[in-house]
């Protein structure tokens, strides 16, 4: 009897040391590993590194577009590039919905990628697997953590406009209301502080932010969680009408560095939006990672990867669900 459980512990390791990784969906049962395209596009991953290194380059803001293209994906319906797909007669684009509309973008860069993979190995890269890495590589150039994307996500062949509206986080929304659109996505207040630290580059525009500039809060009282220096500077370009699409770096000391700066910003009362501040000033335990973050670079780093890749899993499409689309911006038929 204790040589059948030997022969059975070694075999079962022996299992376990020769399978994927298992990342698995909350709805699917399928997996998701990193090495799904090994042998059937080996090239894949080198593919999407050069191209989105390229726009990186010639234009710095791309990687914290390529970046929020992912994660305003991933909040609705799951990570299945909903988000790419153009209005048709059947579908009604997600690019239209409010926390999109004038702001998602990096949707030619995805083609451009997605174009280059179908000359390579056609009808194999799914592009919700493009949006993952591209996310990745767009950390990685900036300065910021690298983590091992797990991959096989297919692609949806439907979009939600209501859930884009609905489910993605805005920038006026209280913490309460933030951290249940979290936790409805299986996340919890430790990755939506992390997560949150993808601020650390990129922009945001004036209708985001001007509520707080001007005491339009609707309570009658001035936002005092805003630094009233910094909170002048920002009038300069932020109007009380007008000038909405006038854009302002969410990190003011590093704006094109992925680094801790945006949780010091937000300790001297300089976080730009206000789901930015509302994480030191209306949660303890927020308060505390806020802090733990400005304090270590390392510990961020850390959690910002695991935190994405526990979004990059949420209700993934694998096995026969959904389709591997030819262009990222419409279905196969």
């Amino acid at each position: 009897m204790a040589q059948l459980i030997s022969v059975v512990l070694v075999l079962g390791l022996a299992f376990l040391a020769f399978s994927p990784i298992c990342f698995c969906g909350k709805t699917t049962g399928g997996y998701l590993y990193p090495q799904f395209y090994d042998r059937s596009c080996p090239k894949a991953r080198e593919i999407v590194n050069s191209i989105v290194a390229k726009a990186v380059a010639k234009e710095a803001r791309m990687a914290a577009s390529l970046l929020r293209l992912h994660f305003h994906d991933c909040f609705v319906k799951g990570c299945d590039a909903s988000i790419l797909l153009d209005s048709t007669g059947r579908i009604i684009s997600e690019k239209g919905a409010n926390p999109n509309r004038n702001s998602a973008r990096g949707f030619e860069v995805i083609d451009e990628i997605k174009s280059a993979l179908e000359e390579e190995c056609p009808e194999t890269v799914s592009c919700a697997d493009i949006l993952a890495l591209s996310a990745r590589d767009s950390t990685v150039l900036t300065g910021g953590p690298s983590w091992e994307v797990p991959l096989g996500r297919r692609d949806s062949r439907s979009a939600s406009l209501s859930g884009s509206n609905n489910n993605i986080p805005a920038p006026n929304n209280t913490f309460q209301t933030i951290l249940t659109k979290f936790m409805l996505q299986g996340l919890n207040v430790v990755d939506l502080v992390a997560l949150s630290g993808s601020h650390t580059i990129g922009n945001a525009r004036c209708t985001s932010f001007r509520q707080r500039l001007y005491n339009q809060s609707g309570n009658g009282k001035p936002d005092f969680s805003l630094q009233q220096s910094f909170a002048a500077q920002l009038r300069n370009r932020c109007p009380r009408s007008g000038g909405d699409q006038n854009l302002f770096f969410l990190d003011f000391v590093s704006p094109t560095k992925f680094d801790n700066s945006y949780f010091k910003n937000i300790l001297a009362s300089k976080g730009l939006l206000s789901s930015d501040q509302v994480l030191l000033t209306k949660n303890e335990a927020s308060m505390e990672l806020v802090k733990k973050y400005a304090e270590c670079n390392e510990l961020f780093f850390e959690q910002f990867s695991k935190s994405m890749v526990k979004m990059g899993n949420i209700s993934p499409l694998t096995g026969f669900r959904g389709e591997i689309r030819k262009s990222c911006r419409k279905i196969n038929s």
